[in-house]
């Protein structure tokens, strides 16, 4: 983990593979107080899905909306985590920065800590590539 999942109106004209992509290698990228990674390359994620339908703030224009979503395991620090945060979120106002000025838009990030789970369950072959 971390898994990262973004929903946005279909109206962002934005290259979202792009995206996708610079958040991965932000995370990937992200070190914690010991300078060990952060995050396992091999449990790493980002999607993202266009909204069939939707309506922001009073739907009298055409406004844009972002949400994106990072879930994480429980076991690292609200520093660490602040850090990712902020780093996937220069990521998005330097990828959006052109964007805002010719359109309506509000962005969110959001990083969920999962404080526990009733049921975990993994079967890949992704982590052995990068546990080596």
């Amino acid at each position: 983990m971390p898994h990262v999942v973004i929903q946005y109106t279909p109206n962002i004209d934005a290259d979202m593979d792009a995206l996708c992509k610079e958040l991965l290698a932000v995370l990937i990228e992200q070190k914690d107080e010991h300078g060990k990674q952060l995050y396992p390359i091999g449990g790493t994620r980002v999607l993202a899905y266009p909204a069939q339908h939707y309506a922001v703030a009073d739907s009298n224009r055409d406004y844009a909306f972002m949400y994106i979503n990072a879930r994480i395991a429980a076991g690292r620090s609200p520093a660490a985590l602040a850090e990712s945060g902020d780093a996937m979120l220069a990521v998005v106002k330097r990828r959006f920065a052109e964007l805002f000025d010719k359109q309506l838009i509000g962005i969110t990030l959001q990083i969920d800590v999962s404080p526990g789970q009733v049921y975990d369950a993994k079967h890949s072959n992704l982590h052995p590539l990068f546990n080596k």
